[in-house]
């Protein structure tokens, strides 16, 4: 497994854009990336506009269809301006199922 987690602080006056694209990519991510095993945007509970984006996948490979999937491609750039500053993306792998 591999597996993604992005922590992103949004703009203030972009939150519910950002929480409107993330959510349509997450419904096609589900739809159709059928070695997508998780996929969650969490918004952090102490601060209104610090998010957590977490997605598990099977493998390498499945991971690297998200990344270059048409609607990800489509989606990403608009939901990486709601973001201030960089985000931080840490990639893992699985060592228990």
């Amino acid at each position: 497994m591999m597996s993604f987690v992005a922590t992103l602080n949004v703009k203030a006056d972009r939150v519910a854009e950002f929480e409107a694209l993330q959510t349509k990519l997450t419904n096609l991510a589900y739809e159709h990336e059928p070695d997508l095993v998780s996929y969650h945007v969490l918004k952090q509970q102490e601060a209104d506009n610090v998010y957590v984006v977490y997605g598990a996948f099977k493998n390498k490979a499945a991971f690297d269809h998200h990344m270059g999937i048409d609607f990800h491609d489509e989606l990403v750039p608009p939901i990486l301006d709601c973001v201030e500053g960089e985000m931080d993306l840490k990639l893992f792998d699985g060592v228990a199922p």
